[in-house]
C-alpha cells in the first residue's frame, strides 16, 4: 500500500493506493495555519488510513515549496508559516519511518503523466492554477526537479510581454513584482476584475458571470486568457511539452481549453503548435495520487 499526503493551504488530503493503483481510502481535513498543528494533523491522517485499511504503507508527501538541499528546511512555500521548518526530520520521527517529500505541483505532474490526462506522453507540463500558480515537469513519468529544485516554477517568472497597464505588476509574496502567479492565480483574477470596476467576487463567481453574459466579467476572462497564452507560450518555447495539463480551481473554466491554444501561437517560435492543453483527469485530488507514487521509482 502507498499512502500519499497533499499539504495545501486550506486542506490536507490523504489517499491510499493499492497495488493496482485503485484508491483504498481517502481522507481530508482542514489545514491548521501553524507548523506543529499541521504536523500533528498529517500524522493523524496517516494513522487513520492505516487503521481503516489494516495495512502499513509507504508515505509520500506533496508540499507547497521544497525541502532545501542546503538546509533541510522548507523553502519557497506560499503557505508561508511552513518556510524554514524541518518537516523532513519531524514527520518521519513522528511516524517512525522514512517519508519522501516533493513539491505539490511536481506531484500533480507525476500523477497526470502516469495515469492521468498526460498518460502516454513523453513530456508533460502540469499546471496548478488556484490560490497560487504552480508548475511541474515530467519526462517519461520521471519528475524533473532540477539542480536548484525549481524545475517547473513558471509562476515566479515575470509575465511575458507585459502591456503598459501590467507594469510593474502586483507585488508577489516572493518579494518581486509582476510574477505570473499574481496574474493567473485565483486571487490575481479577482484582483483584476475589481481593478476594472467589478465587485468583490471570487474567480468562480467571475467565470459564472462571464458565462451569463456580463461584459465586465467576459473582458476580465479575455485578459486572463491572453496572459495565460503568453505565459504558456514561454513554457512551450523552452521545454516543448507534448501536453499541458491544468489543475486547481481555475482549471474548471471550460473556455480556457479552446481560447488559450487559439492565442498562444503568436508567442511561440514555431510554424505550427501541436501541444495539447487538457484538464486534469484526477481533478483536485491528482496531487495526492502523485505523492503516493513517489515510492514507485
Amino acid at each position: 500500500m502507498r499512502i500519499g499526503l497533499d499539504l495545501g493551504g486550506t486542506k490536507i488530503e490523504a489517499v491510499a493506493l493499492g497495488a493496482d493503483d485503485g484508491e483504498l481510502v481517502r481522507r481530508r481535513v482542514s489545514t491548521p495555519r501553524e507548523y506543529h498543528a499541521t504536523l500533528a494533523a498529517m500524522a493523524d491522517l496517516v494513522r487513520d488510513v492505516e487503521r481503516q485499511t489494516g495495512e502499513t504503507g509507504t508515505i509520500g508527501v506533496g508540499i507547497p515549496g521544497v525541502i532545501s538541499r542546503a538546509t533541510g528546511l522548507i523553502k519557497n512555500s506560499n503557505s508561508t508559516w511552513m518556510n524554514g521548518q524541518p518537516i523532513a526530520d519531524d514527520l518521519p520521527r513522528l511516524l517512525g519511518r522514512l517519508v519522501r517529500f516533493e513539491n505539490d505541483a511536481n506531484c500533480f505532474a507525476l500523477s497526470e503523466g502516469s495515469d492521468g490526462a498526460g498518460a502516454g506522453a513523453d513530456v508533460v507540463f502540469g499546471v496548478i492554477i488556484g490560490t497560487g500558480t504552480g508548475g511541474g515537469i515530467t519526462v517519461r513519468r520521471r519528475v524533473i526537479t532540477g539542480h536548484n529544485q525549481i524545475g517547473g516554477e513558471w509562476g515566479h517568472n515575470p509575465l511575458p510581454a507585459p502591456q503598459d497597464d501590467e507594469r510593474p505588476g502586483p507585488i508577489c509574496y516572493c518579494g518581486r513584482r509582476g510574477c505570473i502567479e499574481t496574474f493567473l492565480s485565483g486571487p490575481g483574477l479577482a484582483r483584476d476584475y475589481a481593478a476594472h470596476g467589478g465587485e468583490a467576487r471570487t474567480a468562480a463567481e467571475i467565470a459564472a458571470c462571464a458565462a451569463a453574459g456580463e461584459g465586465a466579467a467576459a473582458r476580465c476572462l479575455a485578459r486572463y486568457e491572453d496572459r495565460m497564452a503568453r505565459a504558456l507560450g514561454g513554457v512551450i518555447n523552452v521545454i516543448d511539452p507534448d501536453v499541458i495539463v491544468l489543475g486547481g480551481g481555475l482549471s474548471n473554466i471550460d473556455r480556457l481549453y479552446t481560447s488559450v491554444p487559439a492565442q498562444w501561437s503568436r508567442y511561440i517560435f514555431s510554424d505550427r503548435v501541436t501541444t495539447r492543453l487538457v484538464r486534469a483527469r484526477h481533478g483536485d485530488s491528482s496531487g495526492v495520487r502523485g505523492a503516493a507514487r513517489l515510492w514507485d521509482a
